[in-house]
């Protein structure tokens, strides 16, 4: 019986032996590596944790794959330092087509302020470090100013009575044009900013498979409205221009604050000197830096080379404008919307009372009187002809 047992015991531990020979290593187990010290002994260390070292043995940097893989198996280091440098490899996709197709790493380049980086590193510290936190801060600083102007102002009233007497402000290719540049705007600024902003406020809410889903949909919501929004900017330009022009009365409206901090309004135009600087700068100016970045990031300029430093460079400018455009928008919105009594009903209906034309374009108003500008512009049935003024 003693010869059973330690039979067995021998066949055990020889059966272990053997299993225990030809088990994989753990990922972090650790692993003997040939490493050079002042003692010639071999250091036990993770093998994932080996970091190349030019100095770790003569003629390093200059080995290649095969010669490096005889030493340290599975350190193909010298290759992905080819790589990060910037060395073109082979591709199959044509030139033409994929200029940058053999290029898996952007070189290294060093800019003003940041680390030696490649340049795809460096533009996602500018998004993460300036773009977002500062465009995040800006948006909010509106919004909190708006807030609390309301607060302490409220809607601006008419001081005087309404006439019932209706003077025609917006044609309905006027009103047309406006719905689908604002329906367009509205749809791009809320994918955009739950794109740029969306992981902090939206993402810890309702988790990360809504979140994708939602991002999905809201990303091409954007690539498709970029188009109707661009084309509807040139015919709000193309209708408002004439009216936008500046003219002597506007410096006074600046300088007066368009009265919006006392109770009476400044006299001005058709549109204000604050509609006219929205004009040129939001919608002209920012209006075609969004549009023209946006086409770029859509690919929709034929002729140009679609590199990744070309898309880079147009989502940093797509970004900082956009962020600006909105700031400038959600003053506008606000006075369209609650923050004037009768702004809505002129974009809604096209007609606004006498007395908000006297208080809020006085200018407009006596040139109406005058008969230089007619108080109905469009044809209207006639039963529903507004009165004449």
């Amino acid at each position: 019986m003693k010869k059973v047992l330690t039979a067995a015991v021998l066949l055990f531990l020889i059966l272990g032996s053997a299993v225990a020979q030809n088990k994989p290593p753990t990922p972090n187990a650790p692993v003997a590596v040939v490493a050079p010290s002042d003692t010639g002994a071999i250091k036990s260390q993770n093998i994932l944790d080996v970091k190349p070292d030019a100095s770790a043995e003569p003629g390093y940097a200059t080995q290649s794959n095969g010669e490096r893989a005889k030493v340290q198996p599975g350190n193909n280091a010298p290759m992905w330092r080819q790589v990060g440098s910037g060395v073109t490899g082979y591709s199959s996709l044509p030139v033409s087509q994929a200029p940058e197709a053999g290029n898996l790493i952007q070189p290294f380049v060093q800019y003003p302020g940041f680390r030696l980086t490649n340049a795809g590193e460096a533009w996602r510290q500018v998004r993460n470090n300036w773009i977002i936190p500062y465009g995040g801060a800006l948006l909010l600083i509106v919004v909190g100013a708006i807030a609390l102007f309301y607060w302490r102002k409220g809607s601006l009233a008419l001081h005087g009575a309404e006439t019932g007497r209706q003077i025609e402000r917006f044609t309905p290719f006027e009103r047309s044009a406006h719905w689908a540049n604002a329906i367009a705007f509205s749809i791009l600024a809320i994918s955009g900013l739950v794109m740029a902003f969306g992981k902090f406020f939206l993402h810890p809410v309702i988790g990360s498979t809504l979140f994708g889903w939602l991002t999905y949909v809201l990303k091409n919501a954007h690539n498709f409205a970029g188009p109707l929004f661009a084309v509807s900017l040139l015919v709000v330009m193309g209708t408002f221009v004439k009216d936008n022009l500046p003219r002597k009365e506007d410096f006074t409206w600046l300088v007066h604050g368009g009265g919006m901090l006392s109770d009476h309004g400044v006299a001005s135009h058709r549109f204000n000197a604050g509609e006219k600087l929205l004009f040129w700068g939001g919608v002209l100016f920012l209006g075609l830096i969004v549009v023209g970045s946006g086409l770029v990031l859509d690919k929709l300029l034929p002729g140009l080379i679609y590199e990744r430093g070309t898309m880079q460079l147009a989502h940093m400018i797509h970004a900082v404008a956009t962020v600006l455009m909105m700031a400038m928008f959600l003053g506008h919105i606000y006075m369209g919307t609650i923050g004037m009594h009768g702004a809505y009903k002129a974009m809604k209906t096209g007609y606004v009372d006498e007395t908000w034309a006297k208080e809020h374009h006085d200018l407009w108003y006596q040139d109406i009187q005058a008969g230089k500008i007619p108080a109905q512009r469009s044809q209207k049935p006639v039963s529903s002809q507004p009165v004449q003024v």
